[in-house]
């Protein structure tokens, strides 16, 4: 019924046009013939049968139109005069829109053309060859203040031809003209100083140094970390919202966490504050205490405990079982410690104060596990204290590597190797230098018998096994290192250890008596390998096997002399060769006391020279013999 009904509809519309067409021919012709009628005197013949002829297709017309009684005249002249005005209205606003349209056509052609222009210009720009400011207009901009904007485009400039450096680089300029100026702009704009910018240059790729170099002069989000012994962070979620707080949870890898994105009330004031339901604590301090693991009933040391964010979730952690030794060198920074733990309501825990590095002497090896969070140079918090950037030299690189050499074998010293559920220690700075991290833990494996274990953490970057000259041990992949551009939060490193027994290892004593001589050899080795190809590495490998040989042989000579020098030395008592006790007189101050201690004579060691041509003359004497046996087996 529906498609019959429509094709009336469309039948009809499709007629109606064709009656107005008929009826407006009619009524042109009605008024002449009327005229014709009132001018006449008579009406004839023929103008009656036309009109007859006219009335009755006029009639035959209005049966067409007509339908169910109206008037079709009256219809025909009201469509038609609508039809007219909605002609009139619909032909000005199709001008309108012509018009409107051709001013958007031509607005739409103007920006195109506007920004072809500009990518040209962009093109050109970018395809003009940037070139390295010489001696003197550095010299000259050295006096006047830093143009900061001029700075930020040439910092941009060297980061783009150090990219794509084959192609974009200047003529007669090196790699290393383009980095040294790098490090002075980067210096410069930034306020870093020239030793802690060129680690930073050695240790990442440019366009990676610039995110990471972003990412330390923005601060890192606010987290919380939930207090499990009082209440759980769905709980806590939905009363810090009703406070006004804006937060989410932190992210997959943390149960505990929160991260605050604003606040109306102050974060660290609430009453929930107060009560101990949370902690303010960075994503990274998450870290140590997730890959240490802790166990219920153990026995744990944290060697450097303060403000007490890592001891309180250990607590946690444990369910306030078990015993934990906090300790704190510094007594100003026991007062948070013993603050955080009241109020958190943690009641395993012994705070103590001491020297991290006499602790074994205190507890012994009698600890399951030990978390190391040990000081250091904070390289890694550049944007919570922007003074790192000016503040901190290679000497106190130095000084915090040796700290914390000293306090992790303390820290493995104080485990229990035979622990059934512990044995395990780990170590973790704030800072992303590899002296203060890789290295340290590769000194720790040289030192005692304990290995790398997996963090059991899901992300971050494996640590460094070779930097320039350095190659450290391979497991060092094991250990994790974070970075503020890559997890957005503050660059940290991580590693956990194994003791498997409770001996210490002794150095090598190659290593220890004849570090020069062995610095040279490997300087010396390694420049002839370059030079020579597989015969001088087979034969290198072959002098260094007599080589130990000999050491070995010196070694035990050494021993046998000072074995006679200490037993002639017993016999004579402390008879010296300035006269011993009997030649000084007290009463008038004549002669000389005699030196209890016995003096060594300085071991002469060859020069790097006469290392070299030796090698040099072994080489030739293994070519020769070489050479004899090839010649006598042809």
């Amino acid at each position: 019924m529906a498609p019959a009904a429509r094709a009336k509809k469309k039948g009809a519309k499709s007629r109606t046009p064709e009656p107005r067409k008929k009826q407006k021919q009619l009524d042109a012709q009605r008024l002449p013939k009327q005229d014709l009628l009132d001018d006449s005197d008579g009406p004839s013949e023929e103008l009656e049968a036309q009109c007859r002829l006219d009335e009755e297709q006029g009639a035959d017309s209005g049966s067409e139109i007509s339908s169910d009684g109206d008037d079709p005249l009256a219809d025909d002249f009201l469509q038609g005069s609508d039809k007219e005005g909605t002609d009139f209205d619909s032909d000005k606003d199709e001008s309108d829109i012509e018009e409107k349209s051709r001013a958007l056509d031509e607005e739409k052609a103007r920006e195109e053309e506007e920004a072809g222009a500009e990518l040209q210009l962009n093109i050109k720009e970018e395809s003009d060859e940037f070139r390295l400011p010489t001696k003197e207009e550095i010299e000259e901009a050295a006096q006047r203040p830093p143009d900061l904007p001029n700075l930020q485009q040439r910092i941009k400039d060297i980061v783009r031809v150090l990219s794509k450096f084959k192609s974009l680089r200047q003529e007669g300029a090196t790699r290393k003209d383009y980095i040294s100026q790098l490090k002075l702009d980067l210096g410069s704009y930034y306020g870093y100083n020239e030793f802690l910018i060129g680690v930073l240059v050695e240790m990442f790729p440019v366009v990676e140094l610039m995110e990471l170099i972003e990412a330390f002069e923005k601060p890192r989000p606010i987290c919380l970390r939930t207090n499990t012994l009082k209440t759980r962070r769905r709980d806590l979620a939905d009363v810090l919202l009703n406070r006004g707080v804006n937060l989410d949870p932190l992210s997959k890898w943390s149960k505990v966490g929160l991260v605050v994105y604003d606040s109306q009330v102050p974060i660290g004031a609430t009453p929930e504050y107060m009560a101990g339901y949370y902690m303010l604590q960075s994503a990274n301090s998450f870290l140590p205490v997730m890959a240490l693991a802790p166990q219920e009933k153990e026995r744990i040391v944290d060697m450097a405990a303060a403000p007490g964010g890592k001891t309180t979730y250990i607590a946690a952690l444990m369910k306030n079982s078990g015993i934990i030794f906090a300790n704190e060198m510094k007594v100003p920074r026991l007062k948070s410690l013993t603050a955080n733990l009241h109020r958190m309501g943690v009641t395993n825990t012994i705070a103590c104060n001491y020297d991290g590095r006499e602790l074994p002497k205190i507890l012994g090896n009698s600890v399951d596990r030990v978390l190391l969070d040990a000081p250091c140079s904070g390289t890694g918090v550049i944007s919570k204290d922007e003074s790192v950037k000016s503040s901190k030299s290679s000497l106190d690189i130095q000084q915090s590597a040796h700290l914390q050499k000293q306090l992790i074998l303390a820290a493995i010293d104080l485990v229990d190797a035979s622990s059934k559920s512990g044995g395990y220690i780990v170590y973790s700075t704030c800072s992303i230098m590899i002296p203060e991290n890789e290295a340290v833990i590769d000194y720790a494996l040289k030192k005692r018998d304990v290995k790398l274990v997996p963090c059991g953490l899901d992300f971050g970057r494996p640590g460094f096994i070779r930097f320039r000259e350095h190659r450290f041990h391979p497991s060092l992949e094991k250990t994790r290192r974070f970075y503020p551009h890559v997890h957005n939060m503050d660059g940290f490193f991580v590693a956990k250890l194994k003791k498997m027994s409770n001996s210490k290892r002794s150095p090598p004593s190659d290593e220890a008596e004849m570090p020069e001589q062995d610095s040279g050899l490997t300087d010396n080795t390694n420049q002839h390998n370059n030079g020579e190809g597989e015969e001088s590495q087979q034969q290198s490998k072959e002098v260094s096997t007599r080589e130990k040989e000999s050491r070995k042989g010196s070694k035990s000579e050494r021993k046998s002399r000072i074995g006679s020098r200490t037993e002639s030395k017993s016999k004579r008592g402390f008879q010296r060769e300035n006269g011993g006790l009997n030649s000084y007189n007290p009463e008038n101050g004549e002669g000389k006391l005699p030196s209890i201690g016995r003096k060594r004579k300085k071991r002469n060691y060859r020069s790097r020279e006469e290392i070299s041509e030796a090698r040099e003359n072994k080489r030739k004497a293994l070519r020769e013999k070489k050479s004899e046996k090839n010649n006598s087996g042809s």
